[in-house]
């Protein structure tokens, strides 16, 4: 392994630790705790995801309705308007945002985009 090459290693543990101690990974991880200890926020979180997958198989078969979807969004804006969830889902964003704008500041130099399309094929 190149001394370069660990060198580059070694800035990506040092941006990834940096990340680690920014206020939006800091609010990030507090509001994901704080919806995995919340019961009645587990129990909506199953009862979204149950009825999302029996959606999700009449959809399959041919058996899904309008209602049926609406009964699945409705049920996920019950779900995102509980407060901790709605938290957990801000900084969520807002983490987002953050690393996207990381994104941008390692792709630029590069000319590509770095958590996108880094890909080996020619792309136009």
């Amino acid at each position: 392994m190149s001394v370069e090459q660990t060198s580059i290693e070694d800035l990506g543990r040092e941006l990834g630790e940096r990340i680690a101690r920014t206020p939006e990974y800091e609010r990030f991880e507090e509001a994901r705790e704080a919806v995995q200890r919340d019961e009645e926020v587990q129990a909506k979180i199953d009862e979204f995801e149950q009825l999302r997958a029996e959606f999700m198989q009449a959809r399959e078969t041919g058996q899904a309705t309008n209602s049926g979807l609406q009964e699945v969004q409705a049920k996920q804006d019950e779900l995102h308007s509980m407060p901790v969830m709605r938290e957990f889902l801000d900084a969520q964003d807002e983490l987002t945002d953050t690393l996207e704008t990381v994104n941008e500041a390692i792709s630029e130099p590069l000319a590509v985009d770095f958590g996108g399309e880094a890909g080996g094929c020619c792309q136009d």
